[in-house]
């Protein structure tokens, strides 16, 4: 692979070899060209059908990008390539400058500092609040022997700075069974704070909530952009206004217009194929 250029006119290195020749390390994520994460040319086809169609995406480190579509353009595989659960069939996509995504393995991109959050929470019910960051917690993944065992300073401080991000000090020993449905949606996104990602996917963190859990959600994801990159995907569309600088506006596989949230509603194409609807 020939080396490309970044959107920001820096040169993307080239990477040539087999998948043994970049080993993941973690902790390595380049952002020095101030991209974060690049999908460049990605194309995936299941039994013949072009779910992405030779799609281009940047996502800049501590941005926070929505992305928009109707059912069917793409959104979901977008999310599966940068995890690693399904190989695009042509194209590349890099967390960094060095990290090929496309030649890593799910739990390697995982380590690498790419969290995914559904949008069926995924919780452990019986469990408090606390236990279920302390479950999260990057680190020994045995995690069932390591429960209960004696936490450090340092990590219960950890425990305790994600409750404040997410809104649930005083909801810390409840059964997470037990939450609202806004409040176990939180609880997973605190969860995958304690694995210290440096790029979220957020997918519909909104659905099915109350308009005050919904405004609350707002100022969460708000609040995590700048430290972490943050991609939303999202139905409501007044809830991307009320979050989005940057929304990508996917169709039939590729980027049909991108920009500001007033820019997309004007765009006669994005109200045609979407916002029409």
């Amino acid at each position: 692979m020939s080396a490309d250029r970044d959107p920001h006119g820096a040169a993307h290195p080239a990477h040539d070899g087999d998948a043994g020749a970049h080993p993941f390390v973690p902790g390595e994520v380049d952002a020095s060209h101030r991209a974060l994460l690049y999908v460049e040319s990605v194309t995936v086809s299941f039994d013949g059908f072009k779910a992405l169609n030779d799609l281009t995406l940047y996502v800049d480190d501590g941005e926070l990008r929505c992305l928009i579509g109707p059912n069917g353009a793409g959104k979901t595989t977008l999310m599966d390539v940068i995890t690693g659960k399904t190989r695009p069939d042509s194209g590349q996509a890099f967390f960094g400058q060095t990290l090929d995504l496309t030649r890593m393995r799910e739990y390697e991109i995982a380590a690498s500092g790419i969290g995914r959050k559904f949008q069926k929470p995924s919780v452990f019910p019986q469990h408090s609040v606390f236990e279920n960051l302390e479950l999260a917690m990057s680190g020994d993944k045995r995690v069932w022997s390591a429960l209960f065992a004696r936490l450090s300073g340092e990590q219960v401080d950890r425990i305790d700075e994600v409750l404040e991000i997410i809104g649930l000090v005083s909801e810390r020993n409840r059964r997470a069974g037990l939450l609202s449905h806004g409040q176990t949606q939180w609880l997973e996104i605190g969860m995958l704070l304690m694995q210290s990602p440096r790029l979220l996917l957020v997918d519909e963190p909104v659905a099915g909530m109350t308009a005050q859990e919904t405004e609350r959600t707002a100022e969460l994801l708000t609040s995590l952009a700048g430290q972490h990159s943050v991609i939303v995907v999202e139905h409501d569309m007044d809830f991307v206004r009320s979050i989005a600088r940057k929304v990508t506006v996917l169709h039939e596989g590729h980027v049909l217009a991108e920009g500001s949230m007033s820019e997309m509603q004007s765009d006669p194409r994005v109200v045609e194929v979407y916002l029409g609807e």
